[in-house]
């Protein structure tokens, strides 16, 4: 049985069933909860849903994008086929627009000027931040080096850099924690898409602590994943339904299991092309993709 299913979906009930509506700035309301946390013993089960399909691959290569390329550039994940970031893109002429349909770019809903030197990006956000203060570099130094110390944090939210991002990160912190010969990750967001964001980002996270664990000679440990506004966008209600209906009457698959190549030591060495050649899910079972359109 999935642990993950199981608190997922009891998340999504609650979220029906005794979350409020709310409007926000994508024009789509949501119901949400003020605070939900999970916690995942990273040695017993690798945390993704098997009631549908995630993009795994594209859930890695996103995280791989923001803390081993450290980029902006969306050019890179389109290069590897991910899709996920097309509509924040800002355009050729340095202008970030969003559309009514994204598809047909018929329909401008509103417009920000970054500068020609943006295009192509989405501004001072994600892979921008850790390049700028070496996050990535300084934590696996310190969890080497000083795996005690409590100032292992990588903060991707810096004020300084708001205005000029197109979205500012929705998953925001992560805090780091050796205890016993295990590596822990304490993971927040300032808000989650249930239905879309949440199961990508709890998977990230789970293979970003297996990583660093790899190179640090460490074990993983216990992921912390916390996130205010826990919502589900209206439009998302019936594939959530879908969803719940999968788990009652066809129940989830046992977790696949996470294989990372033991010859690479270097957390910059590990491939980032579309096969993903060192990073791989075993055995990975589950009832199919629900397709939902996000909310820009």
């Amino acid at each position: 049985m999935s642990k993950f299913d199981k608190e997922y979906l009891t998340l999504c009930k609650e979220i029906l069933e005794e979350g409020i509506e709310v409007e926000n700035r994508t024009g789509i309301n949501t119901i949400k909860i003020p605070f939900k946390s999970f916690q995942f013993d990273l040695s017993e089960e690798f945390p993704i849903l098997t009631t549908k399909s995630v993009a795994f691959k594209s859930a890695v290569l996103e995280m791989l994008w923001f803390y081993q390329a450290q980029s902006n550039d969306v050019n890179w994940l389109q290069e590897r086929k991910v899709r996920i970031w097309d509509e924040w893109k800002i355009d050729d002429d340095g202008i970030y627009r969003i559309y009514d349909d994204f598809d047909t770019k018929n329909a401008i809903k509103s417009e920000k000027y970054f500068g020609k030197e943006a295009a192509g990006t989405i501004g001072t956000a994600y892979g921008y931040i850790v390049h700028r203060y070496q996050m990535t570099q300084n934590l696996i130094e310190t969890l080497k080096t000083n795996p005690n110390d409590r100032r292992m944090i990588m903060s991707l939210w810096q004020n300084e850099f708001l205005d000029t991002a197109v979205l500012p990160s929705c998953v925001w912190n992560s805090m780091w924690d050796v205890s016993d010969g295990k590596l822990n990750a304490i993971v927040t967001c300032r808000s989650n898409d249930v239905g879309l964001g949440m199961p990508f980002n709890i998977t990230q996270y789970a293979v970003l602590t297996h990583m660093l664990a790899h190179v640090t000679n460490l074990k993983p440990g216990t992921l912390y994943y916390n996130t205010k506004d826990a919502h589900i966008y209206v439009n998302h209600i019936e594939h959530i339904k879908e969803q719940l209906r999968r788990y009652e009457e066809l129940g989830d698959f046992d977790a696949p299991e996470l294989w990372l190549n033991p010859e690479i030591t270097d957390f910059f060495a590990f491939d980032n092309s579309r096969e993903l050649k060192d990073i791989k899910l075993l055995n990975y079972q589950n009832h199919g993709p629900i397709k939902m359109k996000v909310a820009v």
